[in-house]
């Protein structure tokens, strides 16, 4: 996709912003407090262990060169751009922010991982919503599902997290710090998916009934949502279907299960969640051009 010259000054900002908070995220809730960090940032934690002259954010940026040198072909041209100045910002601002300040550790660490991965998940998100990444784990985890494409990427993600966490769990011998880190890691994941997805979560229900078109229409009179029909075929006796398709608003279930039991008691229906839906009723298409 095409981006114009003030688009592309809009992504940077928003990438330096990113960067920034991640980097104080780090500064201020992980560091000091002795909470375990995932990814290239948690390596960077060990080695600091052992060599405390070693600044964090330099090692973190020396250990993303090979990664961006063998992953480099997976990412290209935005995408590898705009993750390099990310990761070299973010690896930036750790060592800057530490030379200006040392945050002295919390009174209650709960605290530092539940604000801390906060803020954590804020700035990551600001990253990834400009289509860039921080490096390290990220590639890792894309250049795994490039060998077996049938790897959930997140779920990728996640391992390599928590195994980098236990790792300086144990060098730092605490299971404390570990346990903190999951915390941590989970509330930065929350953030990060308000961030990009946002905090109004739409459904989809799929819903087979001998009653189709009298369902069909309540829904879209009386709660004017559109619905799709979908081709589908009973695997026990080999019978026509036609299943209903609709998306709703997650306040709109209660409305959606009730119409469905008043018209059909015996109807079959599932509901999942959905993100970003697009299109008239829901948020609208946002092309930058």
């Amino acid at each position: 996709m095409k981006r114009t010259p003030k688009v592309l000054v809009k992504n940077y900002l928003l990438i330096l912003l990113g960067s920034f908070l991640y980097a104080l995220a780090f500064d201020w809730g992980f560091e000091p407090n002795g909470i375990a960090f995932g990814g290239v940032t948690g390596l960077a934690q060990i080695v600091n262990f052992f060599i405390p002259a070693a600044p964090i954010g330099t090692v973190v940026l020396c250990l993303n060169v090979p990664i961006f040198l063998v992953g480099g072909r997976v990412l290209g041209g935005h995408l590898l751009v705009s993750s390099l100045v990310a990761t070299a910002l973010s690896s930036v601002f750790i060592d800057a922010i530490n030379a200006v300040f040392i945050f002295p550790p919390m009174a209650e660490p709960l605290l530092a991982c539940v604000f801390g991965g906060a803020l954590l998940g804020l700035g990551l998100g600001l990253i990834f919503q400009q289509g860039a990444t921080t490096g390290g784990t990220d590639i890792l985890a894309r250049l795994a599902q490039s060998k077996m494409a049938w790897l959930p990427m997140g779920k990728v993600l996640m391992v390599i997290d928590l195994m980098v966490i236990l790792m300086v769990a144990a060098v730092f011998r605490s299971l404390e710090s570990a346990l903190y880190g999951i915390v941590a890691l989970y509330v930065s994941t929350m953030v990060m998916d308000w961030v990009l997805y946002g905090m109004d979560t739409s459904k989809v229900a799929y819903i087979i009934s001998d009653k189709p078109e009298e369902i069909a229409r309540v829904i879209m009179d009386e709660m004017e949502r559109t619905v799709t029909y979908l081709q589908g075929e009973g695997g026990y006796l080999g019978q026509p279907k036609r299943v209903i398709l609709c998306a709703f608003k997650q306040r709109e279930i209660v409305t959606v299960k009730e119409t469905v039991r008043q018209a059909d008691p015996t109807a079959f229906m599932i509901v999942t969640s959905a993100h970003e839906v697009l299109g008239e009723g829901f948020h609208s298409y946002h092309q930058d051009v």
